[in-house]
């Protein structure tokens, strides 16, 4: 038997709220709230625009591949967040723990580059509207789709890959109630240099051109609202672009943050790690619907119909 086969873990441990390890149950009731609220708000969107033949329209077209997304990182943590808060299970095998961290980074990736292509959808309707309908018809928007799906599977499957051949003869405890690759690589007793480049790679590559092609957008937006003589189109054109605004906002600055912590606060309290990774990946898919549901009329009213 090699050496690596001897360091590699069948298992880690996964970590509940640091402290509280006796309360787990009260801090899984607000928990299990927003697991709710998440799939149930992103499961009703994804109906109503099925259901409303009216909405098959680009705009909202983005916004299902926006809750389909959302649904699966809700989807790829629930299993363990709850294991650890009802059950204190922390055990998981790393097969599993892997396959954890594909799908979460994997939903994560698609969920900034749908962000970019609405970003592309309000650019294109208020930029040049008459060409919006020509531009973003239903199989170009379906090769969006399709490539952001291709784009997040193929990067991210050398993350795994490189990570199962390394031996882990370092602590098997995890800083969160599931499985990230910043925090996997910090255990291996090998040389992890080209796991953290890759990882820095695919970083850039994705969320980083993904944020500056969305900031570009609305250089862009802005300038051209201002050019638009009626102060009451200009609300109008600008009223559009809050939602999307407000969903890159909620996703965008946790995500930031988290990426700061793991890689400069590795003597930051275990705290704020657990609140940084749950904050990332639970607020975006509970307040989205939330905020679509508010400020879209046409969402609004088919809900209404559903319900």
């Amino acid at each position: 038997m090699s050496n690596n086969s001897l360091l590699r873990p069948s298992t880690f441990l996964l970590t509940g709220m640091p402290g509280m390890e006796g309360g787990n149950m009260w801090i899984a009731v607000p928990f299990c709230s927003m697991y709710v609220i998440s799939i149930l708000g992103n499961s009703m969107i994804l109906l109503v625009i099925k259901a409303d033949h009216s909405l098959h329209k680009p705009m909202y077209l983005f916004l299902s591949m926006l809750a389909a997304t959302e649904l699966g990182v809700s989807l790829s943590t629930l299993p363990t967040v709850l294991s650890v808060l009802l059950f204190d299970s922390r055990e998981i095998e790393m097969n599993a723990c892997l396959a954890q961290m594909f799908f979460i980074h994997c939903f994560s990736i698609m969920d900034s580059g749908v962000l970019w292509a609405m970003a592309f959808d309000r650019f294109v309707a208020i930029y040049n509207p008459l060409q919006y309908a020509s531009v973003l018809t239903n199989p170009r928007i379906g090769l969006i789709g399709l490539g952001l799906v291709v784009r997040s599977i193929g990067l991210l499957v050398p993350l795994p890959i490189l990570l199962i051949r390394l031996p882990f003869c370092r602590s098997r405890v995890l800083a969160h109630s599931f499985c990230l690759h910043p925090n996997l690589i910090q255990l291996p007793c090998a040389d992890v240099q080209v796991n953290s480049m890759y990882g820095l790679f695919v970083l850039l590559v994705t969320f980083g051109l993904d944020l500056l092609f969305i900031v570009l957008s609305y250089v862009v937006i802005i300038k051209t609202v201002l050019s638009i003589a009626s102060k009451e189109e200009r609300l109008k054109a600008l009223n559009t672009c809050v939602s999307h605004i407000c969903a890159v906002l909620i996703y965008y600055i946790p995500m930031i943050g988290l990426s700061l912590v793991h890689r400069f606060g590795k003597h930051a309290s275990p705290v704020i790690h657990f609140l940084m990774a749950n904050i990332y990946l639970l607020v975006p898919p509970v307040l989205n619907p939330v905020i679509y549901s508010m400020k879209t009329k046409q969402i609004r009213r088919g809900i209404c119909k559903l319900l």
